[in-house]
């Protein structure tokens, strides 16, 4: 069949790098590469190619491993993110849930964002702690899953609204202290929580309050303790909820606002 000038036209070279005709790659303003980490060659190269024609805007390195993005990379350029693609496994299989902490710890700069057949909260809130910014469901659309990793790439956070409606139930289902607002985290306790508010991790907060990483772990304990939270993610979200009912956003200013896709 005769090409047609104009047409985007996506091959796949040995490195397994999807590169867009010319004309189309002028177009996408040297946007970076995502990284398609999945170890199933077929799953892999669909992916890339229902990215690639839905206008994701980058180049696409579809990989069945980090170790061989290592020995490729050179043909493609800096990554952009990366979408590490679970398929039915879950973020509570052996193994990893450390090859997210891994992947997040080595590529620090670049966002990573986990695709994978389950919603369930308790596995995405998982992801998130170890490093991921980003979780998508198989469940969604292909436009979707472009605007999740395009914003993840931006600096945001993608998560189903399904389960960030389910997190805001079950906040809104547990107890509330009854104390006053004003009275329920002394000042330094007010600057941690904003800090995980922020989504910072430790080292950061640590630095930023000059504080031993110690001294800031024992903060965010009794920090969730006073909310009853059972980890940093809710703490977040219900340090967001007080300020957004506006007690706390007096009593502790911050010129900051937190925000998730």
């Amino acid at each position: 069949m005769g090409s047609t000038a104009g047409r985007r036209k996506h091959t796949a070279n040995r490195s397994g790098v999807l590169s867009s005709g010319t004309e189309s790659l002028h177009g996408q303003g040297g946007r970076g590469c995502l990284l398609i980490l999945d170890g199933r060659a077929l799953g892999r190269e669909c992916l890339a190619s229902a990215l690639a024609d839905h206008e994701l805007g980058m180049e696409i390195a579809a990989m069945g491993s980090i170790d061989e993005w290592r020995v490729k990379k050179g043909s493609a350029p800096p990554l952009a993110a990366i979408l590490f693609n679970l398929g039915g496994r879950k973020v509570t299989d052996h193994g990893i849930a450390d090859e997210i902490r891994h992947i997040s710890s080595e590529f620090k700069s670049v966002p990573v964002v986990i695709l994978a057949d389950t919603e369930d909260l308790a596995h995405i809130l998982t992801a998130l702690e170890c490093g991921a910014r980003g979780y998508i469901p198989t469940s969604v659309e292909i436009d979707v899953c472009v605007e999740a990793i395009n914003l993840a790439a931006a600096g945001g956070i993608f998560v189903p609204a399904s389960s960030v409606l389910c997190m805001r139930h079950l906040i809104g289902s547990g107890s509330r202290d009854t104390q006053p607002l004003t009275g329920m985290f002394t000042l330094r306790q007010a600057e941690v929580a904003q800090a995980l508010r922020r989504g910072k991790a430790n080292k950061i907060i640590a630095y930023e309050l000059n504080l031993r990483e110690s001294t800031v772990k024992v903060h965010i304990r009794n920090i969730m303790k006073k909310l009853k939270a059972t980890n940093r993610t809710e703490v977040a979200y219900k340090v967001n909820d007080l300020f957004a009912e506006g007690t706390l956003a007096e009593a502790y200013p911050s010129n900051e606002t937190a925000s998730i896709g």
